[in-house]
């Protein structure tokens, strides 16, 4: 049978001629009602296949059966660049995305057992005696019949004083004292509309009238006023007098109003920190921090007010639902046992489903900025499977991040579950466990970018044994992997002592100085907690935190607004930076790529300025950046496309006309390096660039680095805003290890391997082993049991999540910590060691594990 007639057969998604990013031209036909693996080496295609691809098409179908008007609500993905996909039914995506979840937005609301919680609380809950019933949105602190009416259902009240918005009065207002207003573009229109009210914002802050500075800070209004960008005082009042054309209406926005607006409603933390710095803040005497009005704190069920119900955390309030439900079937019917009948099973069945995939240890009022994209997905996942749908295909995003290989187990058979009422997934995934699971692998590869872009494979498991090219096939079939090193032994520690934070309480544990160490533990185990929060906290305070804040700007994580105690040990000789590589962003907008990040940017543009013609013209380095005027397309102002409005469908970005989505004007584009504008060094890979820049040692060391941790096939112009959280803590990475070492930093990683295919991990691997081999000492967050085999020391969290973690199981070498029957860890790392074949040699001494 031909493989077109095969695809045509039902029961089949048949593909042909996908042509989406680096995907060459691919056939390849996938069955439905199966649980189909998309593998490959990060960068390979995966992606660009099942998202870019085939959930594009599924989503461009259901779009056209929407009105013209409705399709500009949803986020379009765009028409992909495919012959034909048939076969192909509806499709829902799970991916690792934070979304825009405010800090309103919960678990509970999430899942939506908040509303089941706020109608159970509304019909059978225990009243006051004399109190009159309330509806369930009074049990809401985003609604105005519920919240707090003095703290607005913050649970805080903030306040704002003089202080505490200008830190140093004796500047000026152009030279920053108003530190709580904005920075970048919407400051500085802050302070041209405070030019056009009057206001001298050259005179030191305290030389003004105090009516001038409560005015600027506390007021509520809100005057427009045209606004002269650039203009002096005197020349503004001139333009007002002769009734010129503004530069554009700006509204004004009081420090205290903005910093307010700001800490309660943005969904970036980032922005939130900020705002914070500038509060004085204190727990809220009407509600005591609850968040609710009285009224409805007055009501309670299994002796729990609404809010204390909604700390607890959820394997414990399974169980107490589980009573609460024995305990009314016990009873006679009434009105109270008939509400508790209908709600209690819909709940527990709920709760059920986030048990089983790992999230017991959450609890409903748990913030949604807080979570990581792997909790956030597994709280979708679970609504769908409540949701019962049928026929259609779930498209995941690596749904094992951030799972402990014990939390995969539960994943798994939750995957099950969706596949027996008759759905398709379509999982992207680099997990072995869950690629052995598979009904059907889709191979792609067998290198990154370029190197990409084709099926090496499609079937069932066993069969990709046999494809020589594929990473996947080397990895899954592979008996051994040489992941160990020559042993370390550790000249001093990093001790923590009493520590509490989170689910620590009174910790007390030690990190080796100079060696590469593991934590490990459950999701939910405190892990996290005791690195990225105690650890980076409790020793950036004495090795000048401010510095490794300055360099961590870009990338604050909602640690930062938990409170640590505890004290800090170490060896100040030994320990003099701390640098702390996250997943956060590299940049939030599309003008900041890779290229601008790691410094790259600046050395290619002094080339550029130093070739004949450019000299010849007087340009200088910066003629070569798409950021400045006299360089850029005029058009398109450097974004290399325009938006296009159009009526009643969404707004969509077309290549710029004039300069062909190149982003430069002609002139810059005529000066060459080595035949290559300015935008075509920008449109290579770094696998390319490192090939075209090998004469330029500094250049070519950067992008080697890159290459080393498995970013060959980014291009260098490749905008912030497209990476994976993975690909951004890599490029961080990358930009350390370029550096040259003092050999007295300890870096701090939050799991690094994630997106990683394990040939990825292992190149990985080999540059953290570096670091620690120039003196240096490595802590990293990890799930991977291949790192934690490679990893000198383990320190194991736990035994459970949340209320049950929280303590240190075991700590020792990987071959000792696999031995202790009290580690959940212990049986996944054991399994992980016996296909590592030992690259130490044979120590004359193991040290020993000390259990807690």
């Amino acid at each position: 049978m031909s493989r077109r007639a095969i695809g045509l057969i039902s029961g089949h998604v048949s593909v042909r001629g996908a042509r989406e990013h680096n995907l060459r031209n691919i056939d390849v036909d996938i069955p439905r009602d199966s649980l189909v693996v998309f593998t490959g080496v990060s960068g390979s295609g995966k992606s660009s296949l099942v998202f870019a691809t085939l959930y594009a098409e599924a989503q461009r179908r259901y779009l056209e059966s929407v009105a013209p008007y409705a399709r500009r609500l949803f986020d379009q993905l765009g028409t992909p660049a495919v012959d034909s996909v048939e076969g192909m039914p509806p499709a829902i995506a799970l991916q690792q995305q934070r979304g825009t979840s405010t800090p309103r937005s919960s678990v509970g609301s999430i899942t939506t057992i908040s509303n089941l919680v706020r109608m159970l609380y509304s019909r059978a809950g225990i009243y006051p005696t004399g109190a009159d019933p309330l509806p369930a949105d009074a049990f809401s602190r985003n609604t105005v019949d519920g919240a707090c009416p003095t703290c607005r259902g913050q649970g805080s009240v903030h306040t704002v004083t003089e202080r505490s918005l200008v830190p140093d009065p004796s500047l000026s207002i152009r030279e920053g004292a108003i530190t709580a207003w904005p920075v970048a573009w919407h400051g500085q229109n802050l302070r041209d509309i405070s030019v056009t009210l009057g206001f001298d914002i050259d005179a030191p802050f305290d030389s003004l009238s105090a009516e001038d500075r409560r005015w600027l800070l506390f007021t509520e209004e809100q005057p427009q006023v045209p606004v002269y960008a650039g203009f002096s005082a005197k020349e503004v009042k001139q333009a007002m007098r002769r009734k010129d054309e503004p530069s554009y209406m700006g509204t004004f926005t009081s420090a205290k109003r903005h910093v307010l607006h700001t800490f309660a409603n943005s969904s970036s933390v980032h922005h939130r920190r900020r705002a914070a710095a500038h509060l004085i803040s204190r727990q809220c005497r009407s509600c005591g921090g609850k968040r609710l009005r009285r009224e409805a704190l007055a009501v309670t069920f299994a002796g729990l007010d609404i809010a204390e119900f909604a700390r607890v955390p959820l394997r414990r309030l399974a169980l107490l639902l589980n009573d609460s439900a024995a305990a009314a079937s016990s009873v006679p019917e009434d009105e109270h046992t008939v509400v508790l009948n209908r709600i209690l099973p819909d709940m527990r069945t709920r709760l059920e489903t986030l048990l089983d995939l790992g999230l017991g240890y959450l609890t409903l009022e748990r913030e949604a900025p807080s979570l990581s994209p792997g909790e956030l997905q597994r709280l979708r996942l679970a609504t769908q499977i409540r949701s019962n749908l049928f026929g259609v295909v779930y498209v995941l995003d690596e749904p094992s991040a951030g799972l402990h290989p014990a939390d995969t187990e539960s994943l798994l058979r939750a995957l099950v579950r969706l596949k027996a009422a008759g759905n398709s997934l379509f999982v992207v995934e680099h997990e072995p466990d869950v690629i052995r699971r598979a009904d059907w692998i889709v191979d792609v590869g067998p290198g990154a970018g370029q190197h990409g872009g084709r099926i090496l494979y499609s079937g069932p498991v066993n069969g990709l044994s046999g494809v020589r090219e594929s990473e996947t096939a080397k990895h899954l079939f592979a008996t051994s992997s040489d992941t160990r090193r020559t042993v370390r032994r550790a000249e001093s520690h990093i001790t923590l002592r009493n520590v509490s934070c989170n689910n620590l309480h009174g910790v007390t544990v030690s990190f080796p100085v100079g060696l590469l160490t593991t934590v490990t533990g459950v999701s939910g185990s405190g892990k996290s907690s005791l690195v990225s929060q105690a650890l980076t906290q409790l020793l950036g305070a004495v090795v000048g935190r401010e510095a490794a804040v300055a360099e961590l700007d870009d990338a604050l994580t909602e640690a930062s607004f938990t409170v640590v105690h505890g004290a800090v040990e170490f060896d100040q000789a030994r320990i003099k930076r701390l640098v702390q590589v996250d997943q956060a962003p590299i940049g939030r907008t599309p003008r900041s790529n890779l290229a601008t990040y790691t410094g790259l940017f600046d050395a290619v543009r002094r080339l550029f300025a130093e070739t004949p013609m450019a000299k010849a013209r007087g340009y200088t380095a910066g003629r070569f950046s798409f950021n400045v005027v006299k360089g850029r397309c005029a058009r398109c102002e450097g974004q290399g496309a325009i938006f296009v409005e159009l009526l009643f469908l969404p707004g969509v970005y077309s290549r710029c006309p004039d300069c062909g989505g190149s982003r430069y004007n002609t002139k810059t584009l005529e000066v060459r390096l080595q035949g290559k504008s300015i935008a075509e060094v920008l449109q290579m890979t770094v696998d390319d660039a490192a090939r075209f820049f090998s004469a330029h040692a500094l250049l070519y060391r950067t992008l080697e680095v890159l290459r080393d941790v498995g970013l060959g096939y980014l291009t260098l112009g490749q905008p912030a805003t497209e990476l994976s959280g993975g690909e951004a803590q890599r490029i961080k990475l990358a930009r350390e290890l370029r550096r040259v070492t003092r050999g007295t930093t300890l870096y701090v990683l939050d799991e690094p391997t994630t997106g990683l295919h394990p040939s990825d991990v292992k190149r990985l691997l080999v540059h953290l082993h570096q670091l620690v081999d120039a003196g240096n000492t490595v802590v990293m967050v990890e799930h991977d049991m291949l790192a934690a085999a490679s990893s000198d020391w383990i320190i194991d969290m736990g035994p459970g999540a949340g209320e049950e973690g929280g303590n240190v199981v075991a700590t020792g070498t990987p071959e000792s910590v696999a031995n202790v029957a009290e580690s959940r860890t212990a049986k996944y790392l054991a399994r992980a060691l016996e296909h590592s074949a030992t690259a130490r040699g044979a120590p004359t001494r193991r040290r020993g594990v000390s259990r807690v």
